[in-house]
C-alpha cells in the first residue's frame, strides 16, 4: 500500500506530507495527535481567565494581516467576534495561517488566553472552520501539521490508512495470550480517536509497550552474551591501591570508595568486568577510572582510556601523566601528524606505551596493543555501541570501564546499558558548592546582561551557550554568531570570544585554552562545552532558548561551573510562555542532584529525547507525541526476557528489529 493509495491523498498532497516527515501509510498512523479538542466542552470567552486553555469559537470580523513583531518575527492577526465580544487570535512564525482563515466565516480556536489592558488574545491557537466539525463530536484529534495540510486532511487520511494496512504485533502470540495485550490495531484506532481520556492513555502505552519491545529486542540481538570467561590476572594488591589514591591528594568520597570496591570485585572474580560507572557532575568518577587503569598497568598490561573530543582527551592526558610517573603515557588523536602517529602506534603495538589517552583515532584499524586488558571511555553516551565494541575488540577479552557524567533514568539505563552492572556515584566532593539557577524572561534579560557585565569586572568569567550554529528557517532561535555579534556590541569593554562544533579540533582546543587562560572574559558556544571543559574562573552560565534543551544537558551545561571557589550562577533565558516548558526549567532552579532531575525529564518528555542517533537525530520517532509511564519500559523489558527464553520464537522478530533498528550500534544518549 502506497500513501497515493489513499483516498483524498495525491501526487501533490503526498508531496506535502512529505514535509511532515509523511512518506508512507505506517508513518501517517505514527502521526500521533499532539492534543485532543474535546468538542463537549466550548468554553465562552467572558469564562476564560488569564493563562487559561481553552477551546472556544467565534467569527472572523477582518480578514488576517501580516505584521513584522520587534524581534523581527512575522506575525499573522485576525480580529475575531463573540457575540458581543471579541478577541484577537495571533500567530508567530505562521505565516501559513494566512491562506486557511476569510472573513466572516467561524471558526473553532484552540489556546492559550492572554488578557491585559490590550484586550483579549489568543497566541498561537489551533483553529479550524466550525462547518468542517459539524460531523465532529466527542473528542476529536489535533495533529501537528505544515503549509496546505489541514487537519481534516490529516485526520480522513490516518483513519484510511489504519483501516487499509495490516497492523499485526511482532510480540509472539504467547506472550499476547498470557499478559493480556490489546490487539495493536484497536490500540492505533483508539489512540487516534478516542472514546474517552481513559481509553487514549491505556491505548498510549499499549502502542509504546509494542516499540520498547521491538528497541529492547534489537539491542539484546546486536549485544549477545557478553559475559565472557576472564583471561587476564591482576597482581595489583589493596596496600598497592592505598598508595596510588594518595597521589591524588584528596580523601575520596564513600561513593567514591564503594565505586572502586565494586571494580576490585569484578576484576577478582572469573568473569571479566563490564561495568558502568554513573555519577553527576563533579562526582569524581575520573578519579575511579585511574584506579582501574592503574590496577591493569600495575600487573603488567596496557589500558587505554577513550574520550569523544580532543579537548577532554588532552585533559584527561594531562591528569594521567602526572599520576602515572613511572609508565610511558601516550596522546593519540586526529590531529597528530602522519610522522608522529607513526612513532606512537609503533610504541602502542610493542608495549613500550603503557597507558593510551585519545579521541575516536584510537579505534583506527591499524593501532594494534601489545596486551590492552582495561577499556575505559569517558562520557560513554557520546560513543555509540558499535564504537565501544571497536575498542574491546583491540584486546583479548579485556575489561571495560565505561562512563556518564549524564546522569540517566535507570528505565533508560535497562535499555541502553543492559549489558552493564552499573555503579552509581551520588555524592559528590565536600568543596563543590550548589549552583544558583534562575528562569530567565525576556523582560529581564538586559537585567542579566548587566550582571554577566559586573561578574567580569569582579575578574571572573562567564559562559554563553546557544543550540544553533546557524539561524534556524524560521527565525525563532538567535544563532551561536548572532549572538557572538550581540554580545560584543552589547557588553562593551568585555572580550567576548566564540567557539563552535564546526571548528577543527585544533582551533576548539586554541579558544578554550585562550578562555583557561583568561584571555577573554565571556566565552559564546554551542552545546561543545557540555563535556570536559574544566575553568575554575567561570561563574556564570547563561544557556539560550533553554526551553529547546532536555533537562539532563541543561543539567550538564550547568556543571561547567561551579568548580572553583567563588558563588557560581546559572541563567535560563527563554522567551517561551509554553507552561509546560517553564514547569520542566523550573524543576532545574529547584534541584541539583542530577539522578533526580534525569528521572523528571525522563517523566515528563519520555525517553524520545534521551536516545538519539548520530545520523538521525530523535530516536524513538514512532513515539511521537504518545504520553506514556516509565514503568512501559519495564513492561517491555520483561516481555523481552520471556520472548527470549523461547529461542524458538525469535526469528520473525530477529528480522523486524534488525530492520527497523539496522544503525542501533551507532546509538548515543543526548
Amino acid at each position: 500500500m502506497k500513501l497515493t493509495d489513499i483516498k483524498g491523498i495525491s501526487d501533490k498532497r503526498a508531496q506535502d506530507l512529505a514535509k511532515m516527515n509523511i512518506f508512507t501509510p505506517e508513518d501517517l498512523i505514527k502521526h500521533f495527535p499532539r492534543n485532543y479538542l474535546d468538542l463537549r466542552k466550548i468554553t465562552p470567552l467572558e469564562k476564560c481567565y488569564n493563562n487559561d486553555i481553552v477551546l472556544t469559537c467565534g467569527k472572523l470580523m477582518t480578514a488576517p494581516k501580516m505584521f513584522t513583531s520587534a524581534r523581527k518575527l512575522k506575525c499573522v492577526r485576525v480580529a475575531v467576534e463573540q457575540g458581543l465580544r471579541g478577541f484577537t487570535a495571533v500567530w508567530f512564525n505562521q505565516p501559513y495561517v494566512m491562506s486557511h482563515l476569510r472573513a466572516g466565516e467561524e471558526y473553532l480556536f484552540y489556546g492559550r488566553i492572554k488578557s491585559d489592558f490590550g484586550g483579549v488574545s489568543i497566541i498561537n491557537p489551533t483553529f479550524e472552520p466550525v462547518d468542517n466539525n459539524v460531523k465532529l463530536k466527542g473528542i476529536v484529534p489535533v495533529y501537528t501539521v505544515k503549509g496546505n495540510i489541514t487537519q481534516k486532511v490529516v485526520r480522513d487520511a490516518v483513519k484510511s490508512a489504519i483501516f487499509g494496512l495490516d497492523i499485526k504485533s511482532v510480540i509472539p502470540a504467547r506472550l499476547s495470550k498470557k499478559y493480556d495485550l490489546e490487539n495493536l490495531k484497536t490500540a492505533y484506532i483508539d489512540v487516534h480517536a478516542p472514546s474517552d481520556a481513559e481509553t487514549q492513555k491505556n491505548a498510549a502505552e499499549r502502542i509504546a509497550l509494542e516499540e520498547y519491545f521491538i528497541l529492547v529486542s534489537a539491542f539484546r540481538f546486536i549485544k549477545g552474551d557478553r559475559q565472557q570467561i576472564r583471561i587476564n590476572q591482576y597482581s595489583c594488591t589493596a596496600a598497592d591501591m592505598r598508595e596510588f589514591i594518595s597521589r591524588f591528594g584528596f580523601e575520596f568520597t564513600e561513593g567514591q570508595k564503594n565505586a572502586v570496591n565494586d571494580i576490585f570485585s569484578d576484576l577478582s572474580s572469573p568473569r571479566s568486568m563490564n561495568r558502568l560507572l554513573q555519577g553527576d557532575v563533579g562526582s569524581g568518577k575520573t578519579a575511579v577510572a585511574l584506579c582501574a587503569i592503574y590496577t591493569a598497568v600495575k600487573s603488567g598490561y596496557q589500558a587505554a582510556m577513550l574520550a569523544p573530543t580532543e579537548i577532554l582527551a588532552e585533559q584527561n592526558y594531562k591528569i594521567i601523566s602526572r599520576l602515572f610517573p613511572e609508565y610511558e603515557v601516550i596522546f593519540l588523536s586526529g590531529s597528530i601528524k602522519a610522522a608522529e602517529k607513526k612513532a606512537i602506534k609503533a610504541k602502542i603495538k610493542s608495549g613500550e606505551a603503557r597507558i593510551v589517552v585519545g579521541t575516536h583515532a584510537v579505534l583506527q584499524g591499524d593501532v594494534e596493543f601489545f596486551n590492552l586488558s582495561m577499556c575505559v571511555c569517558d562520557e560513554q553516551h557520546r560513543f555509540g555501541v558499535g564504537q565501544r565494541s571497536a575498542l574491546v575488540a583491540k584486546g583479548i577479552i579485556p575489561d571495560v570501564l565505561v562512563m556518564s557524567a549524564t546522569p540517566i533514568p535507570r528505565t533508560v539505563s535497562l535499555i541502553f546499558y543492559g549489558d552493564l552492572d552499573i555503579t552509581e556515584i551520588k555524592d559528590k566532593p565536600k568543596n563543590r558548592q550548589p549552583v544558583a539557577t534562575f528562569l530567565v524572561p525576556e523582560r529581564k534579560y538586559e537585567g542579566m546582561l548587566g550582571f554577566i557585565r559586573d561578574t567580569v569586572k569582579g575578574g571572573n568569567q562567564a559562559f554563553c551557550v546557544c543550540p544553533k550554529i546557524e539561524e534556524d528557517e524560521e527565525g525563532t532561535l538567535m544563532s551561536v554568531t548572532e549572538l557572538f555579534e550581540e554580545l560584543s556590541a552589547k557588553l562593551t569593554g568585555v572580550r567576548v570570544g566564540l567557539l563552535h562544533g564546526k571548528m577543527k579540533d585544533v582551533e576548539k582546543a586554541r579558544i578554550m585554552a585562550d578562555f583557561k587562560a583568561k584571555a577573554f572574559d565571556v566565552l559564546v558556544s554551542t552545546t561543545v562545552v557540555e563535556v570536559g571543559i574544566d575553568v575554575p574562573n567561570a561563574t556564570v552560565m547563561v544557556i539560550y532558548n533553554a526551553e529547546r534543551f532536555g533537562l539532563s544537558q541543561l543539567h550538564q551545561l550547568r556543571g561547567r561551573v561551579g568548580r572553583g571557589a567563588d558563588k557560581s550562577y546559572c541563567f535560563l533565558f527563554t522567551r517561551s510562555d509554553d507552561e509546560k516548558s517553564l514547569e520542566r526549567l523550573k524543576v532545574l532552579c529547584s534541584s541539583t542532584d542530577g539522578f533526580e532531575i534525569a528521572e523528571k525529564d525522563f517523566e515528563m518528555r519520555g525517553s524520545g529525547d534521551f536516545m538519539g542517533t548520530r545520523q538521525s537525530g530523535r530516536f524513538l520517532n514512532d513515539l511521537g507525541d504518545l504520553v506514556y509511564p516509565p514503568s512501559v519500559i519495564f513492561s517491555a523489558k520483561k516481555l523481552c526476557d520471556d520472548a527470549f527464553s523461547h529461542p524458538e520464537e525469535l526469528a520473525d522478530l530477529r528480522a523486524h528489529a534488525m530492520d527497523k533498528y539496522e544503525r542501533l550500534k551507532d546509538v548515543t544518549l543526548n
